[in-house]
């Protein structure tokens, strides 16, 4: 795994209001994937801005306890960054009043890029910044909430092909006070299927020039993020579904945007062992992150084929693995592994994750008709602030 830094690429610490990283990288959040165990295990190995999973803000508002416990942080672990969902300006605008009065977070991001069907299908996520007076609205009140807390924007292209509108939302977001602008280039409609649109980026970058543009899409190694940065002049990079089971990617990142190093190796000696190593303290991790051994077991089952891809782990210990309800259980299966196999390469690379296939998103009745939100589509977006955490 090398790692060479394009020769014409002068990165620069990402600065994000009052942060400043050295590393130009965002970890993404991911629903069940991003809670603090996840975040802890990645910090361990790089630099970054390590956000929370999504959050809804009526549950924050209404202090549901899974949701409480989601937006806690360990003390090991700053800037703290955490990302909202909602689509009403009173209630998001509450939430980030929460997160500041009671000091929970350096770094807030709101989240207009769920493709879910769940979060759609009211108006939410992806679809909604086709609203553009309720975008605008949501983004503007959030700013003001937060004072001089960073707040940023994630987003898609837009709904479908023919329904773009992260430009508009670009503009917006930076003319409402957005510290940063993300684009995971790719539509609702795309889901995580097919290419990421990395143009896109560039377009993105070309219409927002008062603060930092950030691309995310098909990020699977530090030479992808190295690519991209250089091809769309990006300011940084959000890392999503490359770093399941590879948590010291942000490791080969960080060695990769070390603007002193020039060319370099950044990669890791990934044995099996070193990979086993990293399994074992995601389990530990998680075991005390959940404060239960078994429930942490059960949580790193999901984990067991993304850690090990590509490498000689047969089916049998994978399975046996991935139903391990203690921690020393996972420590005897492990013990049996050839921790001297080497790094297996391309087997190991590519896309982690499920991509999913194009689909028709799931939208309210009549959502398409105009950019302007009117009274029926108002009265979807009630209940769609009435999810808890996740999606």
């Amino acid at each position: 795994m090398t790692i060479a830094l394009a020769p014409d690429l002068a990165v620069q610490p990402l600065r994000i209001g009052p942060i400043e990283l050295g590393a130009p990288v965002v970890l993404a959040p991911m629903a069940g994937i991003t809670n603090t165990a996840f975040r802890r295990l990645c910090r361990e190995y790089g630099a970054g801005l390590y956000v929370s999973e999504m959050i809804t803000s009526r549950a924050l508002v209404e202090r549901n306890s899974t949701t409480m416990r989601l937006i806690g942080h360990h003390e090991s672990e700053t800037p703290r960054s955490i990302q909202l969902y909602g689509v009403d300006p009173k209630t998001m605008a509450e939430a980030v009043r929460i997160l500041v009065a009671e000091d929970r977070a350096d770094h807030i991001d709101l989240n207009f890029g769920c493709p879910v069907p769940k979060v759609t299908r009211k108006g939410g996520g992806a679809a909604l910044p086709w609203k553009l007076g309720l975008f605008r609205e949501i983004v503007t009140g959030a700013v003001r909430a937060a004072g001089g807390i960073p707040l940023t924007v994630k987003m898609r292209k837009g709904i479908d092909a023919d329904h773009l509108t992260y430009l508009d939302a670009g503009r917006i977001a930076e003319d409402a006070g957005a510290a940063a602008v993300a684009l995971h280039a790719r539509t609702a409609s795309e889901f995580y299927s097919g290419t990421a649109d990395w143009d896109a980026i560039s377009a993105l970058k070309e219409a927002v020039t008062g603060v930092p543009v950030l691309g995310n899409g098909d990020i699977w190694s530090a030479d992808d993020a190295v690519r991209m940065m250089a091809q769309t002049g990006c300011d940084g990079v959000v890392v999503g579904r490359g770093c399941l089971g590879r948590p010291w990617l942000f490791g080969e990142l960080a060695a990769a945007f070390d603007p002193e190093a020039g060319s370099r190796s950044g990669g890791v000696d990934a044995t099996l062992g070193f990979v086993a190593r990293a399994f074992r303290r995601h389990a530990e991790l998680l075991i005390e992150f959940f404060g239960d051994e078994d429930r942490g077991c059960r949580d790193i089952r999901k984990h067991v084929a993304w850690y090990f891809k590509g490498y000689p782990v047969g089916g049998e210990l994978r399975a046996r693995l991935a139903t391990a309800s203690t921690l020393a259980e996972i420590d005897d299966l492990l013990a049996t592994l050839d921790h001297d196999a080497p790094y297996p390469g391309a087997a190991a690379e590519g896309q982690r994750g499920r991509a999913g296939s194009p689909k028709r998103p799931a939208l309210p009745e009549g959502w398409l008709d105009s950019r302007e939100l009117g009274e029926a589509a108002a009265g979807e977006l009630v209940e769609a602030e009435l999810d808890t955490s996740g999606g």
